[in-house]
Protein backbone atom coordinates (compact mmCIF):
# COMPACT_ATOMS: atom_id res chain seq x y z
CA UNK A 1 0.00 0.00 0.00
CA UNK A 2 0.98 3.52 -0.81
CA UNK A 3 2.60 5.49 2.05
CA UNK A 4 -0.10 8.10 4.02
CA UNK A 5 1.26 11.53 2.66
CA UNK A 6 1.44 13.60 6.12
CA UNK A 7 1.51 17.29 6.53
CA UNK A 8 4.56 18.91 6.92
CA UNK A 9 6.78 19.40 9.89
CA UNK A 10 5.59 22.11 12.51
CA UNK A 11 8.33 24.43 13.54
CA UNK A 12 8.55 27.64 15.39
CA UNK A 13 10.78 29.52 12.27
CA UNK A 14 8.43 28.40 9.81
CA UNK A 15 5.43 29.44 11.32
CA UNK A 16 7.01 33.02 10.86
CA UNK A 17 5.95 33.01 7.19
CA UNK A 18 2.62 32.93 7.65
CA UNK A 19 2.91 35.27 10.46
CA UNK A 20 4.55 37.91 9.34
CA UNK A 21 1.91 37.82 6.22
CA UNK A 22 -1.30 38.38 8.63
CA UNK A 23 0.85 41.57 10.02
CA UNK A 24 1.11 42.97 6.41
CA UNK A 25 -2.92 41.67 5.62
CA UNK A 26 -3.69 43.72 9.16
CA UNK A 27 -1.37 46.67 7.31
CA UNK A 28 -3.32 46.20 4.11
CA UNK A 29 -7.03 46.72 6.25
CA UNK A 30 -5.60 50.10 7.59
CA UNK A 31 -4.44 50.92 4.10
CA UNK A 32 -8.38 50.67 3.47
CA UNK A 33 -9.39 52.50 5.90
CA UNK A 34 -6.76 55.20 5.22
CA UNK A 35 -8.17 55.41 1.72
CA UNK A 36 -11.88 55.21 2.16
CA UNK A 37 -11.99 59.04 1.78
CA UNK A 38 -8.62 59.89 -0.08
CA UNK A 39 -8.81 57.75 -3.09
CA UNK A 40 -11.95 55.78 -5.15
CA UNK A 41 -12.19 52.20 -4.63
CA UNK A 42 -11.52 51.56 -8.44
CA UNK A 43 -8.52 53.86 -8.84
CA UNK A 44 -6.75 52.40 -5.74
CA UNK A 45 -7.59 48.83 -6.99
CA UNK A 46 -6.12 49.85 -10.24
CA UNK A 47 -2.91 51.29 -9.09
CA UNK A 48 -2.15 49.02 -6.87
CA UNK A 49 -2.38 46.08 -9.76
CA UNK A 50 -0.66 48.55 -11.86
CA UNK A 51 2.60 48.70 -9.22
CA UNK A 52 2.24 44.94 -8.56
CA UNK A 53 2.38 43.99 -12.15
CA UNK A 54 5.84 46.09 -12.60
CA UNK A 55 7.57 44.86 -9.42
CA UNK A 56 6.69 40.74 -10.78
CA UNK A 57 7.69 42.22 -14.21
CA UNK A 58 11.22 42.10 -12.63
CA UNK A 59 11.37 38.93 -12.16
CA UNK A 60 8.38 36.02 -13.50
CA UNK A 61 8.48 36.90 -16.89
CA UNK A 62 11.05 35.25 -18.23
CA UNK A 63 10.47 31.65 -16.12
CA UNK A 64 6.87 32.30 -17.65
CA UNK A 65 7.91 32.46 -21.13
CA UNK A 66 9.68 29.11 -20.67
CA UNK A 67 6.40 27.65 -19.78
CA UNK A 68 4.21 28.70 -22.02
CA UNK A 69 2.98 26.08 -23.43
CA UNK A 70 1.38 24.99 -19.70
CA UNK A 71 0.43 28.83 -18.91
CA UNK A 72 -1.76 29.35 -22.55
CA UNK A 73 -4.41 26.98 -22.03
CA UNK A 74 -4.72 27.92 -18.22
CA UNK A 75 -5.41 31.94 -19.39
CA UNK A 76 -9.20 31.69 -19.13
CA UNK A 77 -9.17 30.29 -15.53
CA UNK A 78 -6.43 32.53 -14.14
CA UNK A 79 -8.63 35.37 -15.89
CA UNK A 80 -11.35 34.86 -13.55
CA UNK A 81 -9.09 33.62 -10.30
CA UNK A 82 -7.65 37.40 -10.93
CA UNK A 83 -10.66 38.80 -11.21
CA UNK A 84 -12.55 36.96 -7.82
CA UNK A 85 -9.68 37.84 -5.76
CA UNK A 86 -7.63 41.05 -6.94
CA UNK A 87 -10.42 43.02 -8.78
CA UNK A 88 -13.41 41.94 -7.25
CA UNK A 89 -12.57 41.28 -3.48
CA UNK A 90 -10.04 44.24 -3.45
CA UNK A 91 -12.71 46.50 -5.09
CA UNK A 92 -15.35 45.50 -2.53
CA UNK A 93 -12.75 46.02 0.81
CA UNK A 94 -12.06 49.28 -0.01
CA UNK A 95 -15.74 50.17 -0.75
CA UNK A 96 -16.50 48.59 2.73
CA UNK A 97 -13.73 50.79 4.19
CA UNK A 98 -16.03 54.14 3.69
CA UNK A 99 -18.71 52.41 6.09
CA UNK A 100 -17.43 50.46 8.54
CA UNK A 101 -14.56 49.85 10.90
CA UNK A 102 -11.26 48.32 10.54
CA UNK A 103 -12.09 45.50 13.22
CA UNK A 104 -15.33 44.64 11.64
CA UNK A 105 -13.20 44.31 8.40
CA UNK A 106 -11.06 42.00 9.68
CA UNK A 107 -13.65 39.90 11.53
CA UNK A 108 -15.09 39.22 8.25
CA UNK A 109 -12.16 38.46 6.18
CA UNK A 110 -10.88 36.29 8.94
CA UNK A 111 -14.05 33.84 8.04
CA UNK A 112 -12.78 33.00 4.70
CA UNK A 113 -11.06 29.50 5.88
CA UNK A 114 -15.22 28.71 6.98
CA UNK A 115 -16.89 29.65 3.95
CA UNK A 116 -14.35 28.11 1.63
CA UNK A 117 -15.49 24.88 3.51
CA UNK A 118 -19.00 25.88 3.19
CA UNK A 119 -18.53 26.26 -0.10
CA UNK A 120 -16.04 22.91 -0.86
CA UNK A 121 -19.15 20.98 0.09
CA UNK A 122 -21.43 22.38 -2.32
CA UNK A 123 -18.95 22.73 -5.27
CA UNK A 124 -16.58 20.04 -4.71
CA UNK A 125 -19.09 17.60 -3.16
CA UNK A 126 -16.84 17.40 -0.01
CA UNK A 127 -18.53 15.48 2.79
CA UNK A 128 -19.72 18.16 5.75
CA UNK A 129 -18.48 17.70 8.70
CA UNK A 130 -20.08 17.98 12.49
CA UNK A 131 -17.07 21.45 12.81
CA UNK A 132 -18.59 23.14 9.94
CA UNK A 133 -22.26 22.44 10.77
CA UNK A 134 -21.71 23.45 14.43
CA UNK A 135 -18.67 26.46 13.66
CA UNK A 136 -21.27 27.45 10.87
CA UNK A 137 -24.14 28.32 12.95
CA UNK A 138 -21.57 29.74 15.59
CA UNK A 139 -20.03 32.00 13.28
CA UNK A 140 -23.27 33.09 12.16
CA UNK A 141 -24.66 34.27 15.41
CA UNK A 142 -21.29 36.06 16.22
CA UNK A 143 -21.36 37.86 13.05
CA UNK A 144 -25.08 38.86 13.33
CA UNK A 145 -24.01 40.08 17.32
CA UNK A 146 -21.26 41.79 15.69
CA UNK A 147 -22.49 43.92 12.59
CA UNK A 148 -25.64 44.71 14.67
CA UNK A 149 -23.51 46.15 17.73
CA UNK A 150 -24.85 43.81 20.51
CA UNK A 151 -28.67 44.26 18.60
CA UNK A 152 -29.39 41.76 16.41
CA UNK A 153 -33.40 43.09 16.12
CA UNK A 154 -31.32 45.70 14.11
CA UNK A 155 -31.90 43.14 11.44
CA UNK A 156 -35.03 43.92 10.91
CA UNK A 157 -35.11 47.24 11.16
CA UNK A 158 -32.36 47.80 8.38
CA UNK A 159 -29.83 49.21 10.59
CA UNK A 160 -26.69 47.03 9.18
CA UNK A 161 -23.79 49.38 7.76
CA UNK A 162 -23.33 48.80 3.85
CA UNK A 163 -19.88 48.24 4.96
CA UNK A 164 -20.30 45.15 6.94
CA UNK A 165 -22.50 43.55 4.36
CA UNK A 166 -20.22 44.37 1.29
CA UNK A 167 -17.09 42.79 3.44
CA UNK A 168 -19.09 40.07 3.83
CA UNK A 169 -19.94 39.48 0.04
CA UNK A 170 -15.92 40.44 -0.19
CA UNK A 171 -15.12 37.22 2.14
CA UNK A 172 -17.37 34.98 -0.03
CA UNK A 173 -15.63 35.80 -3.54
CA UNK A 174 -12.54 35.15 -1.74
CA UNK A 175 -13.44 31.78 -0.53
CA UNK A 176 -14.82 31.21 -4.00
CA UNK A 177 -11.55 32.41 -5.64
CA UNK A 178 -10.04 29.56 -3.08
CA UNK A 179 -12.45 27.12 -3.80
CA UNK A 180 -11.62 27.42 -7.42
CA UNK A 181 -8.44 27.19 -7.23
CA UNK A 182 -8.74 23.54 -5.11
CA UNK A 183 -11.08 22.79 -8.33
CA UNK A 184 -9.38 23.57 -11.12
CA UNK A 185 -5.95 22.39 -10.53
CA UNK A 186 -3.83 25.10 -12.64
CA UNK A 187 -0.91 23.23 -11.87
CA UNK A 188 1.60 26.35 -12.30
CA UNK A 189 4.49 27.71 -10.27
CA UNK A 190 2.72 30.30 -7.40
CA UNK A 191 4.28 33.08 -9.35
CA UNK A 192 3.40 32.69 -12.14
CA UNK A 193 -0.08 32.04 -11.72
CA UNK A 194 -0.24 35.24 -9.15
CA UNK A 195 1.69 37.71 -11.94
CA UNK A 196 -1.27 36.50 -14.59
CA UNK A 197 -4.32 36.67 -12.40
CA UNK A 198 -2.60 40.36 -11.48
CA UNK A 199 -2.65 40.70 -15.03
CA UNK A 200 -6.16 39.96 -15.57
CA UNK A 201 -7.41 41.94 -12.83
CA UNK A 202 -5.87 44.93 -14.27
CA UNK A 203 -7.02 44.45 -17.50
CA UNK A 204 -10.61 44.06 -15.57
CA UNK A 205 -10.31 47.37 -13.76
CA UNK A 206 -9.48 49.43 -17.10
CA UNK A 207 -13.34 49.75 -17.80
CA UNK A 208 -14.11 50.57 -14.20
CA UNK A 209 -11.71 53.62 -13.52
CA UNK A 210 -12.40 54.79 -17.58
CA UNK A 211 -15.73 55.84 -15.76
CA UNK A 212 -14.22 57.96 -13.13
CA UNK A 213 -13.19 61.78 -13.91
CA UNK A 214 -9.93 62.12 -14.37
CA UNK A 215 -9.10 63.96 -10.75
CA UNK A 216 -10.39 60.67 -8.77
CA UNK A 217 -9.34 58.42 -11.46
CA UNK A 218 -5.01 59.30 -10.77
CA UNK A 219 -3.31 58.96 -7.70
CA UNK A 220 -2.85 62.49 -5.54
CA UNK A 221 -0.32 63.04 -3.13
CA UNK A 222 -2.54 61.62 0.02
CA UNK A 223 -2.86 58.20 -1.85
CA UNK A 224 1.00 57.61 -3.10
CA UNK A 225 1.98 56.32 0.35
CA UNK A 226 -1.08 53.79 0.43
CA UNK A 227 -1.05 52.80 -3.03
CA UNK A 228 2.45 51.85 -2.37
CA UNK A 229 1.94 49.53 0.60
CA UNK A 230 -0.70 48.10 -1.55
CA UNK A 231 0.82 47.51 -4.57
CA UNK A 232 4.60 46.15 -3.16
CA UNK A 233 3.61 45.00 0.37
CA UNK A 234 0.30 43.79 0.46
CA UNK A 235 0.76 42.32 -3.02
CA UNK A 236 4.03 41.52 -3.71
CA UNK A 237 5.71 40.26 -0.59
CA UNK A 238 2.79 39.32 1.43
CA UNK A 239 2.09 36.59 -1.41
CA UNK A 240 5.69 35.36 -0.62
CA UNK A 241 5.32 35.00 2.84
CA UNK A 242 1.90 33.17 2.52
CA UNK A 243 3.33 30.77 0.17
CA UNK A 244 6.52 30.18 1.96
CA UNK A 245 4.11 29.18 4.77
CA UNK A 246 1.82 26.96 2.73
CA UNK A 247 5.18 25.34 1.81
CA UNK A 248 6.56 24.84 5.25
CA UNK A 249 3.59 23.89 7.15
CA UNK A 250 0.82 22.95 4.89
CA UNK A 251 -2.47 25.00 3.62
CA UNK A 252 -4.27 23.73 7.08
CA UNK A 253 -2.19 25.06 9.41
CA UNK A 254 -1.72 28.27 7.41
CA UNK A 255 -5.56 29.05 7.61
CA UNK A 256 -5.25 28.62 11.38
CA UNK A 257 -2.89 31.74 11.52
CA UNK A 258 -5.81 33.98 9.95
CA UNK A 259 -7.66 34.09 13.30
CA UNK A 260 -5.41 36.39 14.47
CA UNK A 261 -5.93 39.08 11.80
CA UNK A 262 -8.93 40.56 14.10
CA UNK A 263 -6.51 40.75 16.81
CA UNK A 264 -3.65 42.27 14.94
CA UNK A 265 -5.89 44.61 13.42
CA UNK A 266 -7.75 45.78 16.41
CA UNK A 267 -4.48 46.17 17.63
CA UNK A 268 -3.74 49.09 14.93
CA UNK A 269 -7.22 50.22 14.48
CA UNK A 270 -7.14 51.34 18.17
CA UNK A 271 -3.44 52.88 18.57
CA UNK A 272 -3.83 54.35 14.64
CA UNK A 273 -7.46 55.24 14.34
CA UNK A 274 -8.44 55.31 18.04
CA UNK A 275 -11.11 52.99 17.00
CA UNK A 276 -12.89 51.78 20.37
CA UNK A 277 -13.22 48.00 21.45
CA UNK A 278 -16.45 47.36 22.66
CA UNK A 279 -17.88 44.34 24.54
CA UNK A 280 -19.91 43.59 21.39
CA UNK A 281 -16.70 43.30 19.59
CA UNK A 282 -15.36 40.81 21.97
CA UNK A 283 -18.45 39.00 22.35
CA UNK A 284 -19.30 38.65 18.41
CA UNK A 285 -15.85 38.22 17.17
CA UNK A 286 -14.48 35.86 19.71
CA UNK A 287 -17.55 33.54 18.71
CA UNK A 288 -16.92 34.08 15.13
CA UNK A 289 -13.50 33.06 15.91
CA UNK A 290 -14.67 30.41 17.80
CA UNK A 291 -16.71 28.89 15.13
CA UNK A 292 -13.76 29.11 12.49
CA UNK A 293 -11.71 27.17 14.63
CA UNK A 294 -14.28 24.61 15.46
CA UNK A 295 -14.67 23.99 11.66
CA UNK A 296 -11.33 23.57 11.17
CA UNK A 297 -10.31 21.09 13.87
CA UNK A 298 -13.75 18.86 14.48
CA UNK A 299 -13.30 17.23 11.63
CA UNK A 300 -15.84 13.89 12.21
CA UNK A 301 -18.43 13.83 8.93
CA UNK A 302 -21.82 14.92 10.64
CA UNK A 303 -23.53 11.46 11.93
CA UNK A 304 -26.54 11.46 8.26
CA UNK A 305 -23.35 11.10 6.37
CA UNK A 306 -22.16 8.18 8.20
CA UNK A 307 -25.12 6.71 8.12
CA UNK A 308 -25.87 7.43 4.81
CA UNK A 309 -22.23 5.74 3.79
CA UNK A 310 -23.40 2.76 5.96
CA UNK A 311 -26.42 1.86 4.42
CA UNK A 312 -24.54 2.14 1.05
CA UNK A 313 -22.16 -0.66 2.10
CA UNK A 314 -24.51 -2.69 3.46
CA UNK A 315 -26.24 -2.79 0.58
CA UNK A 316 -23.67 -2.98 -1.68
CA UNK A 317 -23.15 -6.45 0.71
CA UNK A 318 -26.41 -7.57 0.51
Amino acid sequence: MPATPTAPAFSLRHALFPLIAILLWSGNVMVSRLSAHTIDPYAITFWRLVLAVTLMSLFVPAAAWRNRAAILPQLPKLAFLGLLAMALFQCLSYAAAKTTTATNMSIMTALVPLLTMLLSVALLGETPTAGMACGGVLSFAGLVWLITAGHPAALLAGGVHTGDLLMLVAALAYALYGVLLRRWHVGLPSWQSTYFQAIAALLFMLLPLSRLPLAEALPNRASLPLIAYAGSLASVVLPYFWMQGVKHLGPNRCSMFMNLLPVFTAALAVSVFGEQLHAYHLLGGVTALAGVMLAQTWRAPLAWRRMQARSTIDTNAG
